[in-house]
Formats: C-alpha cells, structure tokens, sequence
C-alpha cells in the first residue's frame, strides 16, 4: 500500500483532494438548500381566483381567495380549487429544487439528495 493513501489513489495526495471536493460539493448543496428553502412558489387556479404560495420548504406559506368565487352553495368547487392550486405550487418548488440539483451534480442522480 502508497505510504497514507490507499492501494490504487497515487498516495495520500490524491484522497486529501477527493476529500476537499467532496467538502466543496458538500458546503455547495447545504447553500443550494439554504437557498431554496428561503425562497416563495406560487401557483393559481380558477383564472387566478386562487392563489397559493409556498416555500422550499414545502410549506404553505398563504392562501389568498377571492370573495367572488366562495359561493355557499358550491363548497367543492372552492376546494377543488384550493387543491389544485396548493398541488401546483409545491410541484413548481420540487421542480425548481430537482433543477437546481441537476446543475450542482452535473445530471448525476444522487439517491437521498432532496
């Protein structure tokens, strides 16, 4: 075995650079999180009678309806609504997070990364 280093890695050189890359990737996915988490999603529905925002996070952050379309007698419809606005919003963060992962790792799908 090369003196620090394992038998086919050239010597300990070579692992101590594969070490700081991996460090560099590392600090560089923890600010891409950072990042993503702080930033706000937002989809509408219903020609905008709805509108929701979440984080990256995969949180709600708020709702917004409009009077003119909460009608008593059509309860499901608002729902319908609601659901498919907060279904769009947190697709438009998994996507944004899955996009700025294919730039970070080069197109490499790294299973447990987000």
């Amino acid at each position: 075995m090369a003196r620090g280093g394992f038998p086919n890695f050239g010597g300990g050189g070579n692992m101590n650079n594969l070490m700081k890359q991996a460090q560099k990737f590392q600090k560089q996915m923890e600010d891409m999180q950072s990042e993503l988490e702080n930033k706000e999603f937002s989809a509408t529905a219903g020609g905008e009678a709805i509108t929701v925002v979440v984080n990256g996070k995969k949180q709600i952050v708020s709702i917004k309806i409009k009077p003119e379309v909460v009608d008593p007698e059509d309860v499901e419809m608002l729902e319908d609504l609601v659901l498919t606005a907060c279904n769009q919003a947190l697709k438009s963060a998994e996507d944004q997070t899955a996009s700025e992962m294919k730039k970070l790792t080069g197109g490499l799908n790294i299973p447990g990364m987000f």
